[in-house]
């Protein structure tokens, strides 16, 4: 067995709290990883995780609220953390500036200056970041993935994602469950929460490994929908009822790229839904679509026909290109956690970079691609929708990388674009 790397946790709040049910302490159990110290600002949560961890049989992690402290522990390799959003660079930055691998969950920036801290940290220190974008290692996502990489979909030319999702039980609920989406709500406009839509799309397109965002354009609806909750859920003389909700009901955000792709994706939160990430892949040769979870493939002479019922009858019929293109860590079976085994890939992920040594499979220059998506919503939507160029995080590098790991969850194309390279590395 593999040697347990030693981790610690920072942040025990919902998200926190609820990794360590499945997938961190299940690992623990396997030996593939041992819990030395958690972290949080509440000491209650402190002490409940200590508890939980304990009640498993595992031992006692050290408990602190000072996040010096739980730094200062020189056995500890990783650390995952899972604060609020606007906690994360300065967590990360003081983690990779202690020489800890960081896994850094997902969530928006709040600065582009803070895109740039993460990146000119890990250059300066070497300490690896891992943005933890689980939906990275979806089902059906890899499975595109594999398609777009064996040439199924020819050329992808527009890729659609969204984060639709009703939160506002959970928005309203913010004070009293220490929640940061409320604050978020009521203060900012703007792309909030981009990384799990946008992150399987932009390994699919080579974002940052061949290719690379060049603008983008953000326009956000009018914010209606969380008064008209509050007022239902809980009277018009709750305090949320007298006071302005800034963030759009719906927020729709396009992206252009170097390599001519255009991506299209949208925050709906604050709506009565259903859960939906939208993810859509339009390539000249197939089409999938995530919502009926249908295949379009040239070759197939059915999807052609204009009539809709004929249309309707092939919705559902991804599952019967598995066989030939389900990924090999779908294939191989998924851990049991609370969204579906991506939660148990993405930390699997993590693990194994830090275990091996290996550079991580969504690193922090996509890290930082991706939390920039934010702070540029934001500015897009002040300015009416006018577009905004898009920094590029790599420095020039995103036409070469030679940093790419070659492991079982590496989501980055392997070729060398050799087009572009010399033999030289200067």
């Amino acid at each position: 067995m593999s040697k347990a790397v030693k981790l610690a946790i920072v942040g025990l709040g919902n998200r926190g709290h609820g990794m360590l049910g499945s997938p961190i302490i299940p690992m623990a159990k396997e030996g593939e990883v041992e819990i030395v110290a958690v972290c949080d600002l509440l000491q209650d949560r402190v002490d409940d995780v200590k508890q939980i961890v304990t009640d498993n049989g595992l031992p006692t992690p050290f408990g602190t609220t000072k996040l010096a402290e739980l730094l200062a522990i020189e056995e500890i390799e990783a650390v995952y953390i899972a604060v609020s959003w606007e906690a994360h660079v300065s967590v990360a930055v003081a983690a990779m500036e202690a020489g800890k691998y960081v896994g850094l969950e997902a969530g928006g920036a709040y600065d582009l200056e803070d895109c740039y801290r993460l990146v000119r940290t890990y250059e300066r220190t070497g300490s690896e970041l891992m943005l933890m974008e689980n939906c990275c290692y979806g089902k059906r996502e890899l499975m595109m993935l594999n398609m777009v990489r064996k040439g199924v979909f020819g050329d992808v030319v527009h890729c659609n994602g969204a984060y639709c999702h009703d939160l506002r039980t959970e928005i309203i609920a913010g004070k009293e469950i220490k929640h940061y989406r409320l604050r978020n709500y009521l203060l900012r406009n703007g792309e909030n929460y981009p990384t799990h839509e946008i992150g399987p799309i932009a390994k699919l397109l080579d974002i940052n490994n061949g290719n690379r965002f060049v603008s983008i354009t953000s326009v956000a609806s009018c914010a209606k929908s969380m008064h008209q909750y509050v007022v239902d859920t809980k009277g018009a003389d709750h305090p949320l009822a007298q006071v302005d909700f800034k963030q759009g009901d719906v927020i729709t955000t396009l992206l252009t790229c170097a390599g001519g792709q255009t991506v299209c994706i949208t925050l709906d939160t604050t709506r009565p839904r259903a859960y939906s990430r939208r993810f859509e892949v339009l390539g000249t040769k197939a089409t999938y679509l995530e919502d009926n979870d249908s295949l379009f493939i040239d070759g197939n002479e059915e999807h052609r026909k204009h009539e809709w019922a004929i249309w309707d009858k092939m919705w559902g019929n991804a599952k019967e290109y598995e066989e030939e293109y389900l990924h090999s860590l779908w294939k191989d079976g998924v851990g049991n956690d609370m969204h579906g085994g991506i939660d148990h890939l993405v930390f699997a992920a993590f693990i194994t970079a830090v275990r091996d040594g290996l550079h991580p499979p969504i690193d922090v220059y996509d890290a930082a691609t991706y939390m920039a998506i934010t702070v540029l919503s934001e500015q897009s939507v002040a300015h009416g929708g006018m577009p905004i160029p898009f920094p590029d995080f790599t420095a020039g590098r995103w036409t070469i990388r030679a940093d790419i790991a070659d492991n079982a969850y590496t989501l980055d194309r392997l070729d060398k674009h050799d087009l572009y390279h010399a033999d030289s590395a200067y």
